[in-house]
């Protein structure tokens, strides 16, 4: 368990406040014993007596009880779970939950080269409304009744017929629909891992799997990523050390990164699967933006072990609620009961229109249009971002993201701080690392970055942000 340091407030509010956490987080359920007076102290490098005024302070709030004799205990009934609470503290600005949730709340008039969706004026909005009208007319749509438990069989016809132009076969009868690509990782979490399990991430990783994880309370692994997928010493490393039940990663191009995984690390992560027992999800959102077909985890050679998860969120609209996870054909029903017990059914009629979008050409041929403005938008976006000093640690040749170092000295949460002030949103690196080594790094959306004034205000911002000072190197010899 991480101790963090007391607080500056002071060493019994800290101490107090250390307690609450844990108590919010689930970490120390109503019942459990505390740590003792000796124990804590030892721990948090404070005396015995600032520990006694701190449990006594918690008891007369009664968060806290004592047992004559046998220490202090959790009292009343199981604390609200704040996601907040799970984990290190962290700063709000590097924290998935909020960044998430400023990205969304910003308003419509802010510039968001740090978002990670294509702008409202790059989606199919004619052939949305179009599919709306065709479906409002057809007798038979399904306007107010439940849609199937696994979701409208058409779609997953159409969704399977689809995956076999860019990969391997997939039978419809391993596809079920969800709300939202999200939502199908939720549900892949809530049926293969327990509180507690260790799963393995990609450091960086997309900011949302650390918060649904910290949801799911497992014990969130970083493991460094490079161009070519995760670093495989520190890969298998992490496999002996920690025996993961998952490793839950996306495909190309990689979120944050741009990265693609290479053919050879596939074969490898799928090797490696077989022989630690491990369970592959892999996210695939944003592999129709992709110019060709590019390795995955769920080729022909990924087996039973790798479950893919896919949606319409990023490539059609945000609005129309729709994703799908592809799992072992053995996993479905018990998958499908744990999606009616939480959400009942799914949206038949936002099913029902991307049916119709599917089936006249509109998606094929707004996802052909989509790869064509990326790939312009690349090089402007990198040209951009370099003549301002923040130097791509890749260059992608596909997708829309740029993971970029910034200046020397300045920190990505500063400069993301200062920027929403301005109506800016911008993604830190550290919100996308798990092991919080990214603070020099920031992920740009290319296709956020058309608007005339961004370089200038981007420019104002770094140059009027504080830099840290980097150490000053001693001319002697270390003792």
């Amino acid at each position: 368990m991480d101790i963090p340091p007391i607080p500056p407030q002071g060493r019994t509010a800290g101490l107090m406040q250390f307690v609450r956490r844990r108590i919010a987080a689930r970490e120390w359920p109503p019942g459990a014993r505390l740590p003792s007076l000796r124990g804590m102290a030892l721990q948090h490098g404070v005396s015995k007596s600032t520990v006694v005024e701190a449990y006594d302070r918690l008891a007369a709030e009664g968060i806290i009880r004592a047992r004559a004799g046998a220490g202090f205990y959790v009292a009343g009934p199981l604390a609200p779970l704040a996601l907040a609470e799970i984990g290190p503290r962290l700063d709000r600005q590097i924290d998935p939950l909020w960044v998430s949730r400023q990205s969304l709340d910003i308003g419509a008039q802010a510039l968001k080269p740090g978002c990670g969706w294509l702008p409202d004026d790059w989606m199919p909005r004619d052939a949305i409304r179009r599919a709306l009208r065709q479906v409002a007319r057809d007798p038979d749509a399904p306007l107010t009744d439940y849609a199937p438990a696994l979701g409208l069989p058409a779609l997953r016809s159409l969704i399977a017929r689809h995956l076999g132009t860019r990969g391997p076969a997939v039978d419809p009868r391993r596809i079920l629909l969800t709300d939202s690509g999200t939502q199908a990782v939720d549900l892949l979490c809530r049926f293969l891992i327990q509180p507690g399990d260790a799963v393995l991430v990609d450091d960086p990783c997309y900011f949302n799997f650390l918060a649904l994880l910290r949801a799911h309370r497992a014990r969130i692994i970083g493991v460094p990523h490079e161009p070519d997928g995760p670093d495989m010493d520190r890969f298998e490393a992490a496999l002996r050390t920690h025996r993961p039940r998952l490793y839950l990663s996306n495909a190309g191009p990689h979120n944050p990164t741009g990265a693609r995984l290479s053919a050879i690390k596939a074969r490898r992560i799928q090797a490696l699967a077989r022989v630690h027992d491990l369970i592959l999800i892999e996210d695939d959102l944003f592999g129709d933006l992709e110019a060709g077909p590019y390795a995955r985890l769920a080729d022909e050679e990924g087996g039973d072990r790798v479950a893919q998860v896919g949606s319409f969120s990023k490539t059609l609209s945000a609005s129309l609620r729709c994703g799908y996870l592809i799992a072992r054909e053995d996993w479905l029903d018990a998958l499908a009961d744990l999606r009616t017990a939480t959400t009942f059914s799914g949206a038949g009629l936002t099913q029902a229109v991307i049916v119709r979008l599917l089936q006249d050409g509109a998606w094929q041929q707004h996802t052909r249009l989509l790869r064509q403005r990326l790939a312009l938008a690349m090089p402007r976006a990198i040209g951009l971002l370099d003549a301002l000093g923040l130097r791509p640690w890749h260059e992608p040749d596909t997708g829309m993201f740029l993971w970029c170092r910034l200046p020397e000295g300045i920190d990505g949460a500063r400069l993301a701080r200062a920027g929403l002030q301005q109506g800016l949103m911008l993604a830190p690196g550290n919100v996308f690392s798990q092991t919080r080594t990214a603070g020099g790094m920031m992920r740009f959306n290319v296709s956020q970055m058309d608007d005339p004034s961004l370089p200038g205000r981007l420019a104002a911002l770094i140059r009027n942000c504080p830099r840290d000072t980097p150490p000053t190197l001693s001319s002697e010899k270390s003792p």
